[in-house]
């Protein structure tokens, strides 16, 4: 069961872009990429400033499609989208208050993919702190005060969230002591989503839905990049354009995206517009040493996709 329609045309066109990425990435296996992608036909029900109600927008069809968008994956800074609606969810119900230094990691943690910025966002999601391991019992309540994020999602009752787990912060060296802990010994605590779940965040804020029309657009223009060169930030490992959907995509496109990478994955998550074309939503995941290290994979699928766009005119 999905939020979207899957039928007969996109099923075309997505396998057709899924065998072309196949063609020219031989190496990359079938089970190493995960693709969920929805097109938004006329007339156009998102990025229109949370125009409509929750349930005009959720009963309003969309179609998609998906190759093993239910699959869980290890989503490395993609998890920091989830975080972001999390701390607006708390915000707006006055479970947490705002601060210079929240709105300050907000940000970083979006644009820059900041690893410091969200530890200090999911302390204050959950009321924990990193440090020593702790003994048993008070072990115990940290744990529970954890998965506290995760307990939201599954609140929704959306049926792609049932399977996700987003209790973990982001790291550069990788956890140490009670976060260690935390992880279980063969890491099976580690973040993990899905494809799916992850467009239904997205399509949620786009369409203006998550928490309220006023944070779904707050939460846009956080999101919100630019593709010229000269825009791009330069002192990071990875720009978020480069190597990413965006490099797929011609100067006169717009994007609003989260990227998310490690030695093992390469992922983004992508909501785009093109002038004189319906706009979509992509969300791909991909899995490998050597694909992580690929700039040319998610620009070559994105640029497939916008391809397909197109024929849809």
């Amino acid at each position: 069961m999905t939020f979207f329609n899957q039928e007969e045309q996109l099923e075309k066109l997505g396998n057709g872009i899924l065998e072309a990425t196949w063609a020219e990435f031989p190496t990359l296996a079938p089970n190493q990429i995960a693709l969920t992608w929805i097109v938004y036909d006329p007339p156009v029900l998102v990025n229109t400033g949370g125009a409509l109600t929750p349930d005009a927008f959720w009963n309003h069809p969309v179609r998609g499609f998906t190759y093993r968008g239910s699959e869980r994956i290890y989503p490395a800074s993609v998890v920091k989208l989830f975080y972001l609606v999390a701390v607006q969810e708390w915000l707006e119900k006055g479970m947490v208050q705002t601060s210079g230094e929240l709105e300050r990691a907000m940000g970083d943690m979006i644009i820059d993919s900041s690893n410091d910025a969200t530890s200090l966002i999911v302390d204050i999601l959950t009321g924990t702190t990193s440090g020593p391991e702790l003994p048993p019992g008070p072990f115990e309540t940290w744990k529970q005060q954890r998965h506290i994020v995760n307990r939201y999602y599954q609140s929704l009752g959306w049926p792609e969230m049932e399977s996700i787990n987003v209790c973990q912060k982001t790291w550069c060296d990788g956890p140490y002591g009670r976060e260690r802990a935390f992880y279980g010994q063969l890491l099976e605590n580690r973040n993990m989503l899905t494809t799916n779940a992850t467009a239904r965040l997205l399509h949620s804020i786009v369409g203006g839905v998550a928490v309220s029309s006023v944070r779904s657009q707050a939460m846009m223009s956080i999101l919100k990049r630019s593709l010229k060169a000269d825009e791009l930030p330069q002192d990071v490992e990875e720009d978020q354009i480069t190597g990413f959907l965006g490099a797929g995509l011609p100067q006169t496109a717009q994007i609003w995206s989260k990227a998310g990478w490690t030695s093992q994955v390469r992922h983004d998550a992508a909501y785009i517009e093109i002038p004189n074309l319906r706009p979509y939503l992509v969300v791909v995941f991909t899995e490998g040493k050597m694909h992580a290290k690929n700039r040319n994979l998610l620009p070559f699928v994105s640029q497939r996709i916008a391809e397909a766009v197109a024929s849809l005119n």
